[in-house]
């Protein structure tokens, strides 16, 4: 979720480059819950922890987050590290059950050894999250349809039938990537839009929108992707057909406007419709364009990445998306 990336914007420049380790591939222990993933790592001492996966959320450095009272409730001791010119507070990563863990912060980007970022406060549900800040270095696949997480082995291989588009990246002087929000082109109504790979876009949909748009939710969340005012206008001007709710979505405590997408073309795939919750343009053209290599316009969630297996490829900075269902390639009539 964009919301947790100020919480830690002091340690988001860490190294960030690719490894060469040799790994296995490694199953994350994950529950899914309306379009969103979220890892359940066990420790040896039967304490499990409830990390919401987002690809545009926060960490730094090679690490991910969790809460102080998180870090108290498995009884880990906190210290003080330095990265870059930022102090953060950091605990040693929990011994977790073999098979039920996550894999450990790359050496060759954590400056603070095997650790994890200690927070004091957050807005996500659950103990913390596995974000931008953990993930880049190591090629991951979410399995939507089958609702599974791998980190994938350093010999993974991409499926044949899978089609590949190229992320963009920030990236520092040596030409490493500095951040990893990863960028995404998505076509709509014959226009690209540079937009955020999101895992973690959330929606809150109002009685009103969730009667119309019928999104899946558990406990009032669900997932969405986001679009900017400026964007929003500019499609219900030239589309006055597309269905719009004035109060649609509440998630941050103010009614905005949904709008539905026909058609989205992504990765040389067709999947529609699709809902998209309106932001302010300083969301994204100031707040989250700062971390990431060009200005988005918005974020692509759960609720076009449910149709597809997709694997993100951080070091050849590439995602692939493999259609299950729900999807056509572009120029066909069938999957």
């Amino acid at each position: 979720m964009i919301v947790e990336l100020g919480i830690l914007a002091a340690a988001m420049l860490g190294p960030a480059h690719a490894t060469t380790t040799t790994h296995p591939a490694h199953v994350i222990p994950t529950v899914y819950k309306a379009g969103h993933f979220y890892a359940t790592p066990e420790t040896t001492k039967d304490q499990k922890l409830r990390l919401i996966v987002d690809t545009g959320g926060g960490g730094g450095a090679g690490m991910y987050w969790i809460t102080k009272s998180a870090a108290t409730r498995l009884g880990l001791k906190t210290r003080t590290c330095k990265v870059d010119d930022a102090s953060i507070s950091v605990a040693n990563v929990p011994d977790y059950k073999p098979g039920q863990g996550l894999p450990p912060p790359l050496e060759s980007r954590s400056p603070c050894g095997n650790t994890l970022i200690v927070v004091a406060k957050q807005h996500s549900d659950g103990d913390g999250q596995i974000g931008a800040g953990y993930l880049p270095g190591r090629v991951w696949t979410f399995n939507y349809p089958d609702r599974q997480l791998t980190a994938e082995s350093s010999s993974w291989q991409p499926n044949p039938r899978a089609h590949a588009t190229k992320l963009g990246f920030l990236r520092n002087a040596k030409g490493e990537i500095a951040t990893g929000h990863a960028r995404i082109t998505i076509e709509v109504a014959g226009q690209t839009i540079n937009m955020l790979l999101d895992t973690g876009a959330t929606a809150h949909p109002t009685k009103a929108g969730e009667e119309v748009s019928r999104t899946p939710t558990v406990n009032g969340e669900g997932v969405t992707s986001y679009i900017v005012h400026s964007v929003f206008e500019r499609w219900h001007k030239q589309h006055p057909d597309w269905c719009v709710v004035k109060n649609g979505d509440n998630l941050t405590g103010k009614p905005t406007r949904i709008i539905e997408v026909p058609k989205v073309e992504i990765a040389g795939w067709t999947v529609g419709p699709v809902w998209f919750t309106e932001r302010s343009d300083a969301n994204f053209h100031q707040f989250m364009g700062q971390w990431m290599d060009e200005k988005p316009d918005g974020a692509v969630g759960g609720n076009v990445f449910r149709h597809f297996v997709m694997t993100i490829n951080y070091p050849d900075a590439t995602a692939y998306f493999l259609c299950v269902h729900g999807c056509k390639a572009i120029g066909t009539t069938s999957n």
